[in-house]
């Protein structure tokens, strides 16, 4: 192999290499959103959004629909929680979580608290 084409092979090794480390960090942000919008539907919280109370499979309905069209501006699951599940973007006003056993919690508090919970059981 030439000098020229074994650079060649090395670039595009490291390529293919980068591409499938995109792949498998953007899966890992998927389930980690996935994780967190799973836990607002099955909190059994009200979810308060602009001043009106939400059930938490309404709240996680809503999540999953800002996801959807917001997923350009959520490349981690820490970008999630502050770009479009802490607060709304019509208003600007604070979402919050309202849980019977736990009391009243903004929702960047309580999502950020429930992704380090994850991700220390995914490291066991």
């Amino acid at each position: 192999m030439t000098l020229c084409r074994l650079a060649s092979f090395k670039t595009f090794v490291l390529v293919m290499l980068l591409s499938v480390g995109q792949h498998l960090l953007a899966d890992v942000v998927d389930e980690e959103i996935t994780f967190l919008i799973s836990s607002v539907e099955n909190s059994g919280c009200v979810f308060e959004r602009n001043g009106d109370e939400h059930a938490a499979g309404d709240a996680a309905d809503h999540l999953r629909l800002k996801y959807r069209r917001g997923k350009r501006y959520a490349g981690s699951a820490e970008q999630f929680i502050d770009r479009l599940a802490s607060q709304s973007s019509w208003t600007g006003k604070p979402y919050f979580m309202k849980c019977p056993d736990t009391g009243d919690h903004k929702s960047g508090d309580w999502l950020t608290e429930r992704l380090m919970s994850f991700r220390q059981s995914q490291a066991q």
